[in-house]
C-alpha cells in the first residue's frame, strides 16, 4: 500500500471563524490572549473552544480531563460555523484523549483546516487515518515561537490565506545529510510521538511512498537513537521515499544528534535533509502533511528544500 495524497481543505479568507482548542497541556492565559490577538490581526475571528483554559485537578500537566479535551476538539470541529481549528499548545495528553473522539462524527463534518505540532502529532496521524484530510504541521496560538518570531507567523499566515505562495519550504541553512531527490506524500511530526503511536488504531500501516518529516525536543541522542531504532525494527519506515529533519532543540549537541540521524537513517538508502526549519526551533515553518512533494538533498552543498507539488489548501 502506497501513501496517497489526502483531501485538501479550503483556504481561509478574512472573517473566517477559527476555533482554538487545547487537546494536550494546560494553556498559559497570557499567551493565549496574545495569540488570539495575532489571529485577529490577520482578519480572522478566533473563538475559544470549550475547556481551553482548564487544568486537570490532579495531573497539572494536562489541560483538563481527557473527556473534556476530546469534547472540546470534537465540538469545535463539528461546529459548521468554524472554518479552521488551531491548537493552543502541545505538551502531553493527546494520546489520552484521541480514543475518546467520535471520528465518524468528525468525518461527517467535512474537511477544514487543522494546525498544530509536537504532541499534536498524534492527532495528525488520526486525522490522516480517519478523516483522510491534509493537516498543517505548524505553530500553535499560545506558543512563544508563534508570538515572537515573524517568520513563523508569516509561514502560517501565507499557508492559510495564500498557499500557492509557499510551495518551496526550508530555511536557508537547510542542508543534505544523505544526497538525492525523492518524490512522495508528506507525513510525520514529532518522532517520539510517532514511535509511541505504533500499534494503536490511529497509526498508519504503511510508509511506502511517503516523505517523512521528523523533529523532536529534549530527547538525548541515545533517546533519539532508541526512537528511530523502534521505528526501524517495527517496519514503520519500510518503503519510505525520503526523510526531512527539522529542529532537535534541547536534544544535546547537534553534532551528536546528527551522528545518530546518519547512523539510523543513512542505511535506508533514501535522501535525508537536515535542519529544514520546522518543529521546536526558533523558527517553526508550516509543513503540510498529506500532500505530494519533492525532497531535494543536493550533493554539492546547495540548499536543501521540500517543494509541495500543489498548494496545501484549495
Amino acid at each position: 500500500m502506497t501513501l496517497a495524497p489526502l483531501t485538501r481543505p479550503a483556504r481561509l479568507r478574512p472573517g473566517a471563524r477559527v476555533a482554538v482548542v487545547a487537546p494536550s497541556g494546560p494553556v498559559p492565559a497570557d499567551r493565549l490572549e496574545a495569540g488570539l490577538d495575532v489571529l485577529r490581526g490577520w482578519g480572522l475571528e478566533p473563538v475559544e473552544a470549550p475547556h481551553v483554559r482548564d487544568v486537570h485537578p490532579e495531573l497539572d500537566y494536562l489541560g483538563g480531563a481527557d473527556a473534556a479535551r476530546a469534547r472540546g476538539l470534537q465540538e469545535a470541529w463539528c461546529d459548521p460555523s468554524v472554518d479552521a481549528v488551531i491548537c493552543a499548545r502541545g505538551g502531553y495528553g493527546a494520546h489520552r484523549m484521541v480514543d475518546l473522539v467520535d471520528w465518524a462524527a468528525m468525518r461527517a463534518a467535512g474537511p477544514k483546516v487543522f494546525v498544530g505540532y509536537s504532541d499534536i502529532t498524534v492527532l495528525h496521524e488520526a486525522f490522516a487515518r480517519h478523516l483522510g484530510i491534509v493537516t498543517l504541521h505548524g505553530p500553535m496560538a499560545a506558543t512563544e515561537t508563534f508570538l515572537k518570531d515573524p517568520d513563523t507567523q508569516e509561514s502560517l499566515r501565507a499557508t492559510l490565506f495564500e498557499p500557492e505562495t509557499v510551495r518551496t519550504l526550508g530555511l536557508p541553512g537547510a542542508g543534505t545529510l544523505v544526497p538525492g531527490r525523492a518524490e512522495g506524500v508528506t507525513y510525520g511530526g514529532c518522532v517520539s510521538l510517532l514511535a509511541a503511536d505504533l500499534g494503536t488504531p490511529h497509526a498508519r500501516t504503511s510508509a511506502r511512498g511517503g516523505l517523512l518529516v521528523i523533529e523532536d525536543t529534549t530527547e538525548d541522542p541515545y533517546s533519539v537513537d532508541r526512537i528511530l531504532t523502534q521505528l526501524l525494527r517495527s517496519g514503520a519506515l519500510a518503503g519510505v521515499a525520503g526523510v526531512a529533519c527539522g529542529s532537535w532543540a534541547g536534544c544535546g549537541p547537534y553534532e551528536e544528534v546528527r551522528a545518530v540521524l546518519l547512523d539510523r537513517l543513512g542505511p535506508l538508502g533514501v535522501p535525508v535533509v537536515e535542519e529544514l526549519g520546522f518543529g521546536h526551533g526558533p523558527t517553526t515553518l508550516t509543513i503540510p502533511l498529506g500532500v505530494p512533494a519533492v525532497l531535494d538533498a543536493p550533493a554539492d552543498g546547495g540548499p536543501a528544500t521540500l517543494t509541495v507539488r500543489r498548494p496545501a489548501l484549495v
